[in-house]
């Protein structure tokens, strides 16, 4: 198989195993992290969780910096960033080291938001340096598709298998938070100690773009801000396929908060079980995402990256109302894993566009602009399902509003195909 045989080449190449590998380790101490968030706001025994606290919860940790995202790209395209994973992921593992001496301590709450904001606030410019860093490491064409396929799918399997791994030992550990946050903690390190495999220069930006002074960068950001949106807007296939990415994400974070409180209230008699049952469905979840780096390159051959794109939200558009409805488990499991394949289809298709279209100057302002649209459509999802969800989780409506969503990416996609893209390419090229 043509798939095989690229990942064989892939992983023969001695530095993108390197930052695969970093990648990994930064990704699993995520997921990590996150579970103990999520047990701390969502399955405390002591506090009664509803959508609104999650939406909040969800606020306070992603909104204020993936405000600042694009600031962290221009800093990204004049720092090197394999100090940036270095250094970065160092950082992380202080931070969570204190967050859990805090959680420990039993400190109030908004003292714990502070110190999970400050790790969370780090994450903007490891995920974005990973992403821009990529085509430094691989050649181009079906090598990029494929690494796009492998690099971010793997690192969404090391994120649920990191969350597994803290949903056992929340569930096994009388005082699992703390504990949880100790072993993000050790993985960041481990991450941060990988990328010292790699040669300084080696990610780029190229010596000549280096801006090495902090005052400089710093008072260029606005100037750098304005030229990658410039640059962004001069190309519109890249933009589309953000676009698409930001509602598809939207929609995925709805869902996130229905089957959060459906685990909560709805499917179990108790937090345990509650918790257990949120773990099955993220493991689902996780499989689909697997499911999905095997099959994009195929389908991104065949239909081109905005025909897959379009096949993935016409999936989400009939299979949310279709299984949903019954607000059961087992359907919801079925659901969970289609949609985590249709979801990271998109996002590997989308990482390609951008990579492939953006110049390396630009890439991490734009995906530092991708990390923003990742996790505003995240929040501004949780803020609409506050106020469409009761408090067991069961919404007809907001399972019809996001099967629409899905149809309008469908319906604009294919109307952007029909003006110019071929519907059927001869041969893998990134529409």
């Amino acid at each position: 198989m043509h798939a095989v045989r690229d990942l064989r080449v892939l992983l023969r190449l001695r530095d993108f195993r390197s930052l695969l590998a970093a990648r990994l380790l930064s990704q699993a101490a995520d997921g990590v992290f996150q579970v103990a968030l999520a047990a701390f706001v969502v399955f405390s025994p002591e506090k009664q969780t509803s959508p609104a606290a999650i939406a909040s919860a969800m606020a306070v940790l992603l909104l204020p910096y993936s405000l600042l995202g694009p600031f962290t790209g221009v800093l990204l395209d004049r720092w090197r960033r394999r100090q940036v994973l270095l250094y970065g992921n160092l950082l992380r593992a202080l931070l969570a080291a204190g967050t859990a001496a805090l959680v420990a301590a039993e400190v109030p709450d908004w003292l714990f938001y502070v110190s999970a904001l400050s790790v969370t606030a780090v994450n903007r410019f490891v995920l974005a340096g990973l992403s821009a860093a990529l085509p430094r490491v691989v050649g181009g064409g079906e090598q990029l598709v494929m690494a796009n396929s492998l690099s971010p799918t793997a690192g969404t399997l090391a994120a649920t298998a990191g969350g597994g791994l803290a949903f056992v030992v929340r569930l096994v550990g009388a005082d699992g938070n703390a504990v949880i946050v100790l072993l993000s903690a050790a993985l960041y390190l481990c991450s941060s100690l990988t990328a010292l495999r790699m040669p300084p220069d080696l990610l780029g930006p190229d010596p000549g773009m280096l801006q090495p002074r902090l005052g400089e960068a710093l008072l260029s950001t606005a100037r750098g801000l304005v030229e990658g949106l410039r640059h962004l807007a001069g190309r519109r296939r890249p933009a589309r396929a953000l676009a698409a990415m930001t509602v598809v994400r939207f929609c995925y974070g709805a869902l996130t908060v229905m089957v959060l409180m459906l685990c909560r209230y709805s499917w179990a008699d108790n937090e345990s079980g509650g918790l257990a049952l949120l773990g099955i469905t993220v493991g689902v979840s996780g499989a689909g995402f697997f499911a999905a780096a095997v099959v994009t390159p195929w389908a991104i051959s065949r239909l081109g990256t905005s025909g897959w794109i379009a096949c993935c939200a016409a999936t989400g558009a009939v299979l949310v109302p279709a299984l949903g409805l019954f607000f059961a488990p087992e359907p919801m499991l079925a659901a969970a894993f289609l949609l985590g394949l249709t979801t990271q289809g998109t996002k590997i298709s989308t990482d390609t566009v951008v990579q492939s279209s953006v110049d390396d100057a630009f890439r991490g302002r734009i995906f530092a602009i991708y990390d923003v649209l990742f996790n505003v459509a995240f929040v501004g999802a949780a803020a609409v399902a506050s106020l469409m969800l009761p408090p067991d989780g069961r919404s007809a409506v907001l399972l019809i509003v996001v099967a629409g969503l899905y149809a309008v990416v469908v319906a604009a996609l294919v109307r952007f195909r029909h003006r110019g893209t071929p519907a059927r390419p001869t041969k893998p090229q990134l529409p």
